[in-house]
């Protein structure tokens, strides 16, 4: 299994673990956390996944998530409605830090569902190209 493969595979699962909490309508707090956590892991690996798919297979060099979103607009991984709602959900993964502050904390974990619906759709993106083999 090459590089892209696995990394497509480890985000794949990592949306898959997001959307186990996404789909629930009450959270506990103890819920919302996890929720939150695998939101901020989601991101990672699927932005992860889609920075070495633009290097191997577009030729691309990106080095953050807002560029590997901006590049997917670019290389039609992500249309212009999902690339500026990925923006927007790494800016809710970059307030994730802040999660302490009870009030930021529930507007994140409310927007959640709807990130993880573009996850998978961007994930899939990438596994459906040619060199994602």
């Amino acid at each position: 299994m090459g590089r892209l493969t696995e990394r497509v595979a480890t985000a794949r699962r990592a949306v898959a673990t997001l959307g186990e909490l996404a789909g629930k309508t009450t959270l506990t707090v103890v819920e919302r956390d996890a929720l939150l956590q695998r939101f901020e892991y989601s991101v990672e690996a699927v932005w992860k996944a889609v920075q070495l798919y633009l290097r191997e297979g577009e030729g691309l060099e990106v080095g953050s998530p807002k560029a590997a979103a901006r590049a997917s607009l670019q290389t039609r991984l992500l249309d212009e409605a999902q690339s500026r709602a990925a923006l927007l959900m790494i800016e809710d993964r970059n307030l994730t830090v802040h999660t302490y502050q009870e009030a930021l904390a529930e507007q994140i974990a409310a927007r959640i569902p709807r990130h993880a619906v573009l996850l998978w759709s961007w994930i899939e993106s990438v596994a459906a190209r040619p060199d994602c083999d």
